[in-house]
């Protein structure tokens, strides 16, 4: 009964993310199937460190949406601020999958890999939506020229404070809730591992993103309007040139990407702290013995 209702007031949230304009039809549809999978298999903190993170991210797309440089930089973009199936799934389907594993086989590494994930898309999504509103050119992670805003792998100082502070946005909120084990069914880590798990996985993630967007993603020509864009289709309707990247390589798979990274790096730290705290537990008794 209790998963049923997990996933039905799933549907609710995607509903008024719809309603919102901040989810499409299909990107409803995945986060009642990513939000149902938390709250159900991860109980109420995992669930509300999901909508800390979906409510948060949603809020800065809106956030001086008219601006005429968030604009042009949003034109770049394969998508628009509606997040369909694949954004979802790409951003938190990974944290979905580790409540889900960790349910099965309850471990730290999991609790860590929940939270570096969606830390991780906590500081993509940082920021890019407050990036792109920086005074300065961004620069490419890897030669360090300047480009154009919204350019896939680019980054900026506002940018990298945004990502950073959305790290510590994760972590502290993932610490908070860590002291409500009652109300959740992720094994216990303590305040220091998630936190770990939020800033460092977080940031791993996050230069995972811009080293892989700025060497494999695909990135687009429109030979009409002169501008480089993340799609094979600009929006002007005209069907773009391949100028570099490979063609199956798009944001979203970046993305998904990212939050592997940030889980994997986020769960290990979580398990070798917890492994550490344990150890000196321990030191006593075999102390006395």
């Amino acid at each position: 009964m209790f998963f049923l209702l997990s996933y039905l007031l799933a549907a609710a949230i995607g509903y008024l993310g719809y309603r919102a304009r901040a989810l499409s039809a299909s990107g409803a549809v995945a986060a009642c199937v990513v939000g149902g999978t938390v709250f159900g298999f991860g109980g109420i903190p995992a669930a509300v460190l999901l909508v800390a993170f979906f409510a948060s991210s949603s809020l800065l797309s809106f956030f001086r949406a008219g601006d005429p440089a968030k604009r042009r930089a949003t034109e770049t973009f394969e998508k628009g601020g509606r997040r369909d199936a694949a954004q979802v799934m790409a951003n938190g389907g990974v944290a979905a999958l580790a409540v889900l594993l960790s349910y099965f086989f309850p471990s730290t590494f999991f609790s860590g890999a929940f939270v570096g994930a969606l830390s991780a898309a906590t500081a993509d999504t940082w920021a890019t939506e407050l990036g792109v509103l920086s005074k300065r050119r961004p620069r490419l992670l890897t030669t360090g020229a300047q480009v154009q805003a919204g350019t896939s792998g680019a980054v900026t100082l506002l940018g990298s404070v945004a990502a950073a502070v959305g790290t510590l946005f994760i972590g502290l909120s993932a610490a908070l809730l860590v002291r409500f084990p009652e109300f959740g069914q992720l094994p216990a880590a303590s305040e220091i591992a998630v936190v770990g798990a939020a800033l460092i996985g977080g940031t791993a993630g996050s230069i995972a993103d811009s080293l892989l967007g700025a060497t494999i993603q695909a990135r687009y020509y429109c030979p009409v309007c002169d501008k480089p864009t993340e799609s094979k289709l600009h929006r002007c309707g005209t069907r773009t040139t391949l100028i570099g990247g490979l063609a199956w390589v798009n944001n979203d798979l970046v993305n998904l990407a990212a939050t592997v990274t940030g889980a994997l790096v986020g769960g290990t730290l979580a398990a070798i702290w917890s492994y550490n705290e344990l150890v000196e537990s321990m030191r006593p008794f075999f102390g006395a013995l």
